[in-house]
């Protein structure tokens, strides 16, 4: 196995890991009448985490080969993650992260 593979999906395991667990742990000091379950804010994480792992590992041989790619990249990831935490859906902010993606690369490349 190339060490490659492996360190891609370690990091994927580790990001998907912390999808799911962040929310459970960052509930944990408000307020008990508005608590929700921890089985809710799993199931809620589900959606965000699968797309960051799927996002990684599509986007993952394109950074090897252009890593100018890094910042379009980063920029997208971040993007769903605010946008995902502001309107907890998962369809616009997956439209949302391609788009900024895609305007971020195409201002790189001078156009």
């Amino acid at each position: 196995m190339s060490i490659d593979v492996f360190v891609l999906g370690l990091f994927v395991g580790c990001v998907n890991y912390l999808f799911r667990y962040l929310p459970l742990r960052l509930n944990r000091g408000n307020n008990p009448q508005n608590r929700r379950s921890a089985a809710t804010i799993l199931l809620d994480s589900i959606g965000i985490a699968s797309i960051c792992a799927l996002l990684v590992v599509s986007t993952a041989p394109d950074l090897i080969q252009h890593h100018e790619h890094a910042l379009p990249i980063a920029i997208g990831f971040g993007v769903l993650i605010a946008s995902f935490y502001q309107l907890r859906t998962i369809i616009i902010p997956t439209l949302l992260s391609a788009l900024s993606f895609g305007l971020v690369l195409k201002l790189m490349s001078g156009g």
